[in-house]
């Protein structure tokens, strides 16, 4: 793929690279990078073979590269593996292109890493996860509220503040084909009971909010062990951390070896498996559905009609 069947010119690029290498530095190779629901994404390497990642949105402004970069760095300061931001850009009229460049980070995805590694070493892998997670979900605040480079809606609730994020997808689906009319109408008394399907008695935490295996790279250290070496795309907030752990579970990101060492920190009740996690998972189902059409269709069916007995 060209720079520009993408729409992004080679002198675009060259004057990205040059702003954050010197005026000296010449882009050399550009590669196309793919995984999951993502703008224009950019591998960049130099003359001098200096390497790095570039998301792109051409004639936009677009705040999302602020907030990635504030959650960024937010999650480095706490020790965890994440790029390490290199620049980010607002659009205006004199550069119309809002970017965040970003340390490239040797790895492959965990679905990659599962197939090129034995069992134990999996497990290992799945250890290191739920200590990084562990690590994130350590970190409280007073409110749920989304982690964004600028100030942002805080909620007292945490029903509240989970309605504010998905209303918007309800909203779209509600009056969707997509949906059954007796699906849409068990949605809807959840979606009507969220307050007291959600309570809990935990505090706000911060969570990724998209941990899936192509948000999580991982490779061999040098004695040959295999560690997770970046986890990348974070969309943070201070949520409840069951929510993260629900969609960990729903997408088989996660092993029992994970829950396992999750659990002997924070032990998950009964109301998160009874009540609650078909709660969250009929949510990012129902956003998946919306995202990605009628692929999803037959697992959000199954997820409402467990929540059918539910509500």
């Amino acid at each position: 793929m060209s720079a520009n069947e993408i729409d992004i010119s080679w002198q675009t690029l060259r004057s990205v690279v040059q702003d954050w290498a010197g005026t000296s530095a010449e882009l050399d190779e550009m590669t196309p990078l793919t995984g999951g629901s993502i703008n224009t994404t950019l591998a960049l390497t130099t003359r001098d073979k200096q390497k790095a990642v570039l998301k792109i949105t051409p004639h936009r402004v677009d705040r999302a590269h602020a907030d990635e970069a504030h959650q960024l760095k937010l999650m480095r300061s706490l020790g965890l593996p994440v790029p390490e931001v290199y620049l980010c850009h607002i659009g205006t009229l004199e550069r119309p292109f809002s970017y965040i460049l970003m340390q490239f980070v040797e790895g492959v995805d965990l679905a990659a890493a599962k197939a090129a590694c034995g069992a134990d070493d999996f497990d290992d892998l799945q250890a290191h996860l739920a200590s990084l997670v562990l690590t994130l979900h350590a970190q409280t605040a007073t409110h749920y509220t989304r982690a964004t480079a600028q100030e942002s809606r805080q909620f007292e609730h945490w029903s509240d503040c989970y309605r504010d994020i998905f209303e918007p997808i309800w909203q779209e689906l509600e009056k969707s084909p997509a949906l059954p009319n007796k699906p849409r109408k068990v949605v809807a008394k959840v979606h009507e009971r969220l307050g007291q399907l959600l309570a809990h008695e935990d505090c706000p935490r911060l969570v990724h909010w998209d941990i899936w295996a192509t948000n999580v790279l991982a490779k061999p250290d040098d004695k040959g062990k295999w560690r997770i070496t970046a986890l990348l795309d974070p969309n943070c907030k201070y949520a409840h951390a069951e929510a993260e752990l629900a969609y960990l579970e729903l997408f088989h990101t996660v092993t029992p070896t994970f829950l396992k060492a999750y659990q002997q920190v924070h032990r998950l009740p009964n109301e998160y498996h009874r009540v609650r996690k078909p709660v969250y998972q009929l949510y990012s189902l129902l956003n998946h559905l919306r995202l990605f059409g009628s692929e999803y269709l037959k697992m959000t069916l199954g997820a409402i009609e467990r929540m059918s007995s539910i509500v």
